[in-house]
């Protein structure tokens, strides 16, 4: 029996929606924000953490430190992944299981092959390749191995340029020791004034303040929020792999959306419940 279709050439693609990460801007205003509503509190100005030179030390040493660690290629990649920290590029699982599900009804109605125009418009590389090579025939083990294998790989290369800011976050507090020694030795140097010697032991101790606080503020955090994303990508192209392969598998859709629905975090979107009679057509071979 024909499986129904209308659902699935209603679905919209998964589409990207960028938008602003309210967590990661309400995070940083909320953190400096408590810092500086501390200090204040306690009778402190802005100004005695206002320092130039010691912003310099910390960010200067802390750049050259990782400039020297990781390779240049890796250091332009995550300074580009920066803007993941701020802006929410998530694709819409349901959406793009819809489109799993809607290539899935027409292979299973008209064959595999009536796929071949549908690929190459689709705008997902990963989704394009995976059909393209399921439409050209290529055996499900060496898509599944070809796939994983890219999937892999983009993953570690992904980490490695996470791991850019987690060597900031290691850099900066050292640094910002670097920076309140350097300036104790200002201060040695004129200790016939005790005032002016209290003053710059304060200045001094900036440069701690401000390499701790950029590490733990910012650097470690938005390490750990590109690792988020990195795994929200992997996750959305294994989706992927595993409905290209119900698909050459010749699987009931119902069966194929089921197993896609365990990456949707929010409820299934299916409008019709899965029957036991469906699951028992589910391995029923694919029409020509």
């Amino acid at each position: 029996m024909a499986e129904p279709i209308q659902s699935a050439k209603q679905a919209k693609p998964g589409k990207t929606s960028a938008r602003p990460d309210i967590a990661s801007l309400l995070g940083i205003v909320v953190g400096f924000g408590g810092i500086l509503g501390g200090l204040l509190m306690e009778g402190g100005k802005i100004q005695d953490v206002a320092q130039l030179t010691a912003a310099l030390i910390v960010l200067g040493g802390t750049s050259g430190a990782v400039m020297v660690s990781v390779p240049l290629k890796t250091l332009i990649g995550g300074l580009k992944r920066l803007k993941g920290v701020f802006f929410d590029a998530k694709v819409e699982v349901n959406g793009m299981i819809e489109e799993v599900i809607m290539f899935a009804s027409k292979a299973r109605k008209n064959g595999l092959v009536s796929l071949e125009r549908e690929a190459f418009a689709i705008e997902d590389p990963f989704l394009k390749k995976a059909l393209t090579l399921a439409v050209d025939g290529t055996d499900l083990q060496e898509i599944r191995k070809m796939l994983e294998l890219e999937i892999e790989l983009e993953e570690r290369h992904a980490e490695a340029e996470a791991k850019v800011f987690e060597c900031a976050g290691g850099y900066a507090p050292t640094v910002g020791i670097i920076g309140a020694v350097m300036g104790l030795i200002q201060v040695m140097k004129n200790l016939g004034n005790i005032e002016d010697v209290g003053h710059g032991i304060a200045v001094a101790f900036v440069a701690t303040v401000y390499g701790v606080g950029v590490a733990n503020l910012f650097f470690l955090p938005a390490a750990s929020k590109i690792k988020a994303r990195i795994h929200d990508e992997v996750q959305r192209k294994e989706l992927i792999l595993e409905g290209v392969s119900g698909i050459v598998e010749g699987l009931n859709p119902k069966l194929i959306r089921a197993k896609l629905e365990g990456y949707a975090h929010a409820r299934p979107v299916a409008k019709e419940k899965m029957t036991g009679e469906a699951l028992k057509g589910a391995e029923a071979p694919a029409r020509a």
